[in-house]
């Protein structure tokens, strides 16, 4: 249900949705949710408030019934669970090299040392970039087990801020426009590496694994924001990407997405703070 509550539009959702920073949004039961749709009002308090049926005889909703838990308790089902060997390093997990649905995971290349700079941006992503536009769902779940394959949806959704299209960005070495992937994998094969920048909340939405080890699988270095939604910074972080804000937010629009940009200094970053070495 959306309204208009105080001076902001108001969502009662009774799951989870990512919402604006100008929108009120409060999670609530569905029953909550199905009795305000009913009164058509936030107002609405369905303990004592009444409603008209169409004679226009007052009435007072029924308060929700149900079992809160099975009264026989749930059914455990089959204990499937083998416990690994003692020793595990005789273990092989054997995956067809021709599977286009499973791929071992290789430990990514660790940090050189080295700071960076003259560094390209991948794509100046503008509004709103939620992970279904960094990794998204539907068809492309199937590769979830397959990480190049499904790399091949990365930023695919976003808008490019200098053609206001999705997944068409111009590849600085060949001056050629192609999708978001294949233009990142161009830029590994030549040892490249590359930034996103970002608008307001990068990465809101469901918490998406994927939408932070693509970038790094495809060569990615840093996402410069004007801010982050709280579980996408963190998986960024557990990858080894630098999830980085702009100090001024404003600083976003003086951007160009053709600019080149440098990384901070992340040895003396790492030397003044060792949880992130």
């Amino acid at each position: 249900m959306q309204s208009i509550f105080f001076d902001r539009p108001t969502l009662i959702p009774h799951t989870n949705k990512p919402s604006s920073p100008a929108t009120h949004s409060f999670v609530t039961s569905p029953d909550l949710v199905v009795a305000m749709i009913t009164a058509g009002s936030l107002h609405f308090n369905p303990l004592t408030d009444k409603l008209k049926d169409k004679d226009g005889n007052e009435f007072l909703l029924s308060p929700p019934t149900g079992e809160g838990l099975p009264e026989r308790g749930y059914d455990p089902g089959q204990d499937t669970y083998q416990a690994p060997p003692a020793e595990r390093a005789s273990v092989n997990v054997a995956v067809s090299p021709s599977s286009d649905r499973l791929q071992l995971l290789q430990p990514f290349q660790p940090w050189d040392g080295k700071d960076i700079l003259d560094i390209p941006i991948l794509i100046k992503a503008q509004g709103k970039t939620t992970t279904d536009h960094i990794s998204m769902a539907g068809p492309w779940l199937k590769y979830r087990g397959h990480l190049d394959n499904i790399s091949n949806n990365m930023l695919i959704g976003a808008t490019n801020a200098a053609n206001g299209e999705a997944n068409k960005v111009e590849n600085f070495t060949t001056g050629e426009w192609d999708a978001v992937p294949a233009t990142a994998r161009d830029y590994k094969k030549k040892g490249i590496k590359w930034v996103v920048v970002g608008d307001w909340n990068y990465g809101e939405g469901s918490s998406r694994e994927h939408a932070a080890l693509e970038p790094r699988h495809l060569g990615g270095l840093a996402i410069i924001t004007r801010s982050f939604a709280r579980i996408h910074e963190t998986n960024l972080k557990k990858q080894g990407m630098l999830p980085l804000t702009f100090s001024d937010p404003a600083d976003y629009d003086k951007i160009s997405p053709t600019d080149k940009v440098g990384t901070p200094p992340r040895r003396s970053c790492i030397d003044t703070n060792p949880s992130i070495g």
